[in-house]
C-alpha cells in the first residue's frame, strides 16, 4: 500500500512538474494573444462550411462553389503580402487590429449577400482580411517570446488553433441547422471580440531601433545567444538575421533569400499534402464506397491527436536540432499518405492519419522557430507574410491538382505522389541544414556588430 502511495505521488509530481513547465515563463502578452487566437478560431464557421452553405442553402453548383473557395484563397494569398508589409510600416498592433476589424465587416456583409458576383467578392474579401492578421501575429509572437521558449509557444498556439477549429466544426454544425446566417454572424462577433483584445491588452511589439537584437531582454546579456529551439549553432542558417543588415528589409530582398525561400517552397510541398487530406481524401473515400460519417470518422483522429499529442511531443523535441526533427517531419507526412493507397477500412484510414498527423505535429513549432531565426528583425512581417503565403498557395493548388489527378489517373495516383513528395522535402530539409552545418561561419556564431548593442 505504501509502496502504491508513493507511486502516486510520484506520478502526481512528475504531472504537475511538467504541467508547470509547459505553461510557466511565457509573458502576459502572449497569453493575451493566445487567447485571442482561441477566440478567433472558436469563431472559423465560414471558411468551414462556405461550400456547404452555397450548395445546400444557396442552391448554387459545385462548380461555383470550386471557384469562390478559389477566390477565398486567392484573396487570402494577397492578404498575407500586404500585411507582411504592413506589419514592418505600420506596425504589429494595428495591422492586427485593422485585419479583424475588416474581416468581422466583410463577413456580416457575405452572410447577407445575395447576388453571385456579390457573394463571390466579399468571399475574396474576406479571405484577404483573414489571412493578413497571421503575419502580424506570428511577428509579435517572435518579438515578445525569447528565443529559448519559441517553439513551445509555437506548439501552445498552435494547440489553441486546433482546439479552436474542433469546437468550432461541431458548434457549426448545430447552428447550420437552424441558420446558417449565424454562422457569419457569430464569426463576426467573435472576430470582433479578438480586435477587442488586441486593443486593450496587445502591446506593439515591433522593434523601433534599426539595430535592435532578435531577442528581447529576457534572452539574456546583449549580443548573447543562447541555444534556442532548434538545436545549437550548427541549426542557425548561414545568411540568417545575426548575419545581415535588419533595416530596410523589402519583399525583394525576402525573394531573393535563397534559403529563407527554400524552406517556403518545402513547406509549401507539405502543407499541399496537408490539404489533401481535407480535400483529396473524402474524394477518395466516397469513390471507395465510404460516406460522409465515415470520413468524419477519420478526419477526427487528426484533431484530436493534435490536441493530445502537441504539447507532450513539444516537450520532447523543443531542444533537439532542427534538421532531423523536420526531415522525419517529412517523412512521417509522405509515408502516411502514401499508406492511404492500402485503406480499404475505415481503422485503416484512421491509421493512415495519424502517421501524418504526427509528422504535422513536428513540423509545425519546429519550422516556425526555423522561420523566424531566418527573418531579420525588422522584416519580419515581410518574411512571415511571405511564409504564410505558401499555405494560402496551397489551399488554392491542392483542390485542383488532387481532383485533375484523380479523374485522370485514379486515388492512388495521389497517395504514391504524396510518397515521393515527402521523400522529397526530407532531402531538401535534409540538404538546407547541411549546408549550414558545412560553412565556417555556423560553427562559431558571428559576432554582432557593435551597433546592436
Amino acid at each position: 500500500m505504501t509502496t502504491r502511495t508513493t507511486r502516486m505521488s510520484t506520478t502526481a509530481a512528475a504531472t504537475t512538474r511538467a504541467v508547470r513547465d509547459t505553461f510557466s515563463g511565457l509573458p502576459a502578452a502572449f497569453w493575451w494573444l493566445w487567447t485571442s487566437t482561441l477566440i478567433n478560431r472558436l469563431g472559423a464557421f465560414v471558411s468551414t462550411f462556405l461550400a456547404l452553405y452555397l450548395t445546400v442553402q444557396k442552391g448554387y453548383s459545385a462548380s461555383y462553389a470550386g471557384l469562390v473557395a478559389a477566390l477565398y484563397g486567392l484573396g487570402g494569398a494577397a492578404g498575407n503580402l500586404v500585411a507582411g508589409v504592413l506589419t514592418d510600416r505600420l506596425g504589429r498592433r494595428p495591422t492586427l487590429l485593422v485585419s479583424q476589424t475588416a474581416t468581422a465587416g466583410a463577413v456580416a456583409l457575405l452572410g447577407f449577400a445575395a447576388h453571385p458576383w456579390t457573394i463571390a467578392g466579399l468571399a475574396a474579401l474576406a479571405g484577404m482580411t483573414t489571412s493578413a492578421s497571421r503575419p502580424a501575429v506570428q511577428a509579435m509572437m517572435t518579438d515578445i517570446v525569447p528565443e529559448r521558449h519559441r517553439v513551445r509557444a509555437f506548439a501552445l498556439n498552435y494547440w489553441a488553433i486546433n482546439i479552436g477549429f474542433a469546437l468550432s466544426a461541431s458548434a457549426a454544425g448545430l447552428i447550420a441547422r437552424y441558420s446558417y446566417l449565424w454562422l457569419f454572424l457569430g464569426e463576426a462577433l467573435l472576430t470582433a471580440l479578438c480586435a477587442v483584445v488586441a486593443y486593450f491588452r496587445l502591446p506593439e511589439s515591433r522593434p523601433e531601433r534599426p539595430g535592435a537584437l532578435e531577442d528581447g531582454p529576457e534572452d539574456g546579456p546583449v549580443g548573447g545567444r543562447e541555444d534556442g529551439p532548434v538545436g545549437g549553432p550548427e541549426d542557425r542558417p548561414v545568411g540568417g538575421p545575426e548575419d545581415r543588415p535588419v533595416g530596410g528589409t523589402s519583399l525583394g530582398d525576402v525573394l531573393r533569400d535563397v534559403r529563407f525561400m527554400t524552406v517556403v517552397g518545402l513547406n509549401l510541398l507539405l502543407v499541399t499534402l496537408y490539404q489533401q487530406g481535407l480535400v483529396t481524401l473524402p474524394l477518395a473515400m466516397g469513390r471507395a464506397g465510404f460516406d460522409s460519417t465515415d470520413f468524419g470518422l477519420v478526419i477526427a483522429a487528426n484533431g484530436i491527436l493534435i490536441v493530445a499529442l502537441q504539447i507532450p511531443v513539444t516537450r520532447l523535441i523543443e531542444h533537439r536540432s532542427a534538421g532531423p526533427l523536420l526531415v522525419l517531419s517529412a517523412l512521417l507526412t509522405g509515408v502516411g499518405f502514401g499508406l492511404t493507397a492500402l485503406a480499404d477500412s475505415v481503422p485503416f484510414y484512421v491509421l493512415t492519419v495519424c502517421v501524418w498527423t504526427l509528422g504535422e505535429i513536428i513540423n509545425s513549432p519546429t519550422q516556425m522557430s526555423l522561420v523566424t531565426r531566418l527573418s531579420p528583425v525588422q522584416g519580419r512581417g515581410r518574411y512571415q507574410g511571405v511564409y504564410t503565403l505558401s499555405w494560402s498557395v496551397a489551399a488554392f493548388v491542392a483542390p485542383l491538382l488532387g481532383g485533375v489527378v484523380i479523374d485522370r489517373y485514379g486515388a492512388d495516383a495521389v497517395w504514391v505522389g504524396s510518397l515521393a513528395v515527402g521523400a522529397l522535402a526530407a532531402v531538401g530539409y535534409a540538404q538546407v541544414m547541411r549546408r549550414s552545418q558545412d560553412s565556417p561561419s555556423s560553427a562559431t556564431p558571428a559576432t554582432p556588430p557593435a551597433s546592436r548593442s
